[in-house]
């Protein structure tokens, strides 16, 4: 099994920042396992944020992050972060991170391990 813990959510005003992060631990987590963060707003889907693959070499995020946001990864502590800036109250959501060997997909169904999310608000 794999489990992810994210922290670093909270309340921040329009154009702050914010730093999440994801630890990774359980005997199925190898350094070979992608790792990403996807997002939930209330009566919406959970959708794609970023992805990271394994090495760190390659990364993909969605376009409405583009630019602002980044994803990198610490293999020695198994933790993996979301860097967010100039936040807007549309980045309002509970972020979650997943992880899946090799590469995380961005349809949420298809990625294997879930954390449970933590709440990310950006007043206007």
């Amino acid at each position: 099994q794999v489990q992810l813990v994210e922290s670093g959510g909270g309340l921040v005003q329009a154009g702050g920042s914010l730093r999440l992060s994801c630890a990774a631990s359980g005997r199925a987590f190898s350094s070979t396992m992608a790792l990403g963060w996807f997002r939930q707003a209330p009566g919406k889907e959970r959708e794609f944020v970023a992805a990271i693959s394994w090495s760190g070499g390659r990364t993909d995020y969605a376009d409405s992050v583009k630019g602002r946001f980044t994803i990198s990864r610490d293999n020695a502590k198994k933790t993996v972060y979301l860097q967010m800036n100039s936040l807007s109250p549309e980045d309002t959501a509970a972020y979650y991170c997943a992880a899946r060997p090799i590469v995380v997909h961005r349809r949420p169904d298809d990625n294997d391990y879930w954390g449970q999310g933590t709440q990310v608000t950006v007043s206007s």
